[in-house]
């Protein structure tokens, strides 16, 4: 089976060495998006801000590979601060409608760039 490179200019250059996403038939692997504004490449300031920047970046990444938000069936969640759980499911419900994607979030001691949140999933695609 063929693996497709998915980029798209609406979401952070990878700052590693990975692939913003991998398409690999109707499975697309989405790598961790941090709040970083993909124009500046700059950590946007405050929790509230990361997350909403984070699901935006997933967002287009998702569109790059003909797919949406509605189409992640797994999201993976770190935070450096649990506390802020509350706060991503309040946003999450602004970007998401049932059925919710599985999930599970994880309390992290540190993220690159020292970013609050990090998000990655999978997600199928609707051929």
């Amino acid at each position: 089976m063929s693996r497709q490179v998915i980029h798209t200019e609406n979401a952070p250059s990878a700052i590693g060495t990975y692939s913003q996403a991998i398409l690999v038939g109707d499975t697309l692997y989405l790598s961790g998006q941090i709040g970083l504004d993909p124009y500046s490449m700059e950590l946007v300031e405050g929790i509230e801000a990361q997350i909403r920047r984070v699901f935006d970046n997933l967002k287009a990444v998702c569109e790059a590979a003909g797919g949406t938000l509605t189409d992640i069936v797994k999201l993976n969640i770190y935070l450096t601060d649990l506390s802020n759980f509350q706060l991503v499911n309040q946003i999450m419900g602004e970007y998401f409608a049932q059925p919710y994607p599985a999930r599970a979030a994880l309390g992290v001691a540190s993220l690159p760039k020292n970013a609050l949140v990090e998000m990655d999933g999978i997600v199928v695609i609707p051929q």
